[in-house]
């Protein structure tokens, strides 16, 4: 490993030095020893390797976290917190390094990857106060008829298994470790090929809180060699998955073979409409962080721009103005607003949706090919589509990348309907000084969450989730926690006489 590779000349970013799996609390190679490279966005070089799992290290991931289950759920919910709240202690001592890291691994300017680490450890913050919640209201009292009684007790689902994809690395990780943890459930976790450096740095945090091993094991891998063996594999209980559609379905189809619990985390194409009365520079600024932020490669982006006629030529021209002046290049120069995208791959696919949007009769407002002066790594340009039509392939699908499509309206009813043509609903947002018209159309949008006046903050308390081709079940807040826990009623006959349905007790009365 050296500078030239990494694309960095500032000696005080770190060197990964993790690389292999973690298993049973151990960092151990793959069984046929094989390895798959990290390739720096910047400069679309490799940097790294990690060992790559197959399905006998998934066999044995599964195997160490079914043996580690009965001793970790047994404990209480106090005892659990202290692993969390050690966990983030230790995440906040290496967060330097672990924030460096995560631009290394996944392209994205230093004060994002250092926003996603905060947010992390206050994820193991939060669930910490959740294990300790448990431990007062793991039974609810039933309101059962006379002659009964009984409690709902609530109990760890036992070991799940969690794919999660590239965009936020130690984030999504987080976002499911967390709460399985507290929950009394065990975790093997699948983390995206593209991006394996971070999690692995947790895992070595991990150690040092003393968490039991075989509580939380990582399988580095493709999905093909380590994530379908891990979704079909009989010893899991549940599966937690983010990422595509597609490989959502397929996960649900391992699921259905042996009827497992399963959450999915799908795409979004989710919309941002701007009444007249918006102010203009909250309206711009909102936009781009709706959709340029962490390059576009956010599943709840609002790519969608539904503008209303009277604002929409001077929120566009300020836009563009803006978009021009972005700050483009390397995470880790100062300044920088848009880094590359993560990989060849995602990097071709957003060019070839931008070109095919112009054949089929978009207009480029801004930007719209590869960012310049920029001949290495996958940089690709804020763009602005206009002239857009529900029928493009922009509008109706998820481009993951920072490509805006506008579509104008005039009525309210009309950008309603325009809101609601997708199918997905994982996130809408609504800009206007009209309060009942925002909340009107709060409501009436099919979306798991609607911002007003903002786009895409999120945080750990609230839930998050979405409808349709968005997914299944929620995470975050008290429902991330429901999502590792099973209800088991217990109910006990307590009338004095005999039941007396088949059996006559009338000699005993």
């Amino acid at each position: 490993i050296n500078a030239e590779y990494m694309g960095v000349f500032d000696m005080s970013v770190p060197t990964p030095t993790l690389s292999q799996l973690f298993i049973n609390g151990e960092f151990v190679p793959a069984a046929d020893g094989a390895t798959m490279p990290v390739i720096n966005p910047a400069t679309g070089l490799e940097f790294f390797r990690v060992s790559a799992a197959g399905p006998s290290d998934v066999d044995r991931a599964v195997r160490a976290a079914r043996a580690a289950f009965p001793a970790y759920a047994a404990l209480s919910g106090r005892e659990r917190a202290g692993f969390l709240r050690r966990i983030a202690d230790g995440l906040q001592a290496k967060f330097d390094r672990i924030s460096k890291l995560e631009v290394l691994d996944n392209g994205k300017p230093l004060p994002e990857a250092e926003g996603d680490i905060n947010d992390s450890i206050e994820c193991f913050r939060y669930y910490a106060t959740l294990a300790e919640d448990l431990d007062l209201h793991r039974h609810e009292g039933s309101n059962l008829p006379d002659g009964f009684a009984g409690y709902v007790r609530r109990e760890p689902v036992g070991v799940a298994a969690a794919v999660i994809p590239w965009n936020y690395p130690m984030l999504m990780a987080a976002w499911k470790i967390a709460p399985c943890l507290a929950s009394g459930s065990c975790m093997v976790m699948k983390p995206s090929e593209v991006t394996p450096i971070t999690i692995l740095e947790l895992c070595q945090v991990c150690v040092e809180a003393g968490l039991p091993a075989g509580v939380l094991n990582v399988v580095n891998g493709t999905g093909v060699g380590a994530g379908a063996p891990l979704s079909a594999h009989p010893g899991v209980d549940k599966v937690a998955f983010t990422g595509s559609v597609m490989t959502g379905q397929r996960v649900m189809m391992a699921c259905a073979q042996d009827v497992k619990n399963v959450s999915l985390e799908l795409g979004g194409k989710s919309p941002m409409v701007v009444f007249d009365d918006a102010d203009v520079d909250e309206a711009v600024e909102w936009i781009m962080f709706g959709i340029f932020f962490n390059q576009g490669q956010v599943c709840s982006a609002t790519s969608r721009l539904i503008i209303q006629n009277g604002i929409a030529d001077r929120v566009l021209a300020r836009l563009v103005e803006h978009a021009n002046a972005l700050p483009i290049g390397d995470g880790f120069t100062p300044g920088v607003k848009l880094g590359p995208i993560v990989n060849e791959a995602q990097y071709n696919k957003v060019l070839e949706f931008i070109q095919g949007a112009v054949k089929q009769g978009a207009t480029v407002l801004c930007g719209g090919g590869r960012a310049p002066g920029k001949p290495h790594g996958y940089f690709v340009q804020p763009t602005v589509l206009a002239n857009v039509t529900t029928n493009m392939t922009v509008w109706k699908e998820e481009i993951f990348g920072p490509v805006l499509s506008v579509i104008r309206f005039n009525t309210e009813d009309e950008a309603l309907a325009l809101a609601n043509d997708t199918e997905f609903g994982l996130a809408a947002a609504v800009m206007s000084k009209n309060q009942a018209r925002c909340t009107r159309m709060a409501h009436a949008i099919r979306a798991g969450t609607v911002w007003i006046n903002c786009s895409q903050p999120s945080f750990c308390s609230a839930p998050w989730g979405g409808f349709g081709k968005s997914g299944i079940g929620r995470e975050l807040g008290r429902w991330g926690l429901d999502n590792y826990l099973e209800a088991k009623q217990v109910m006990q006959y307590t009338a004095s006489k005999p039941f007396g349905w088949y059996v006559d007790f009338s000699s005993k009365l």
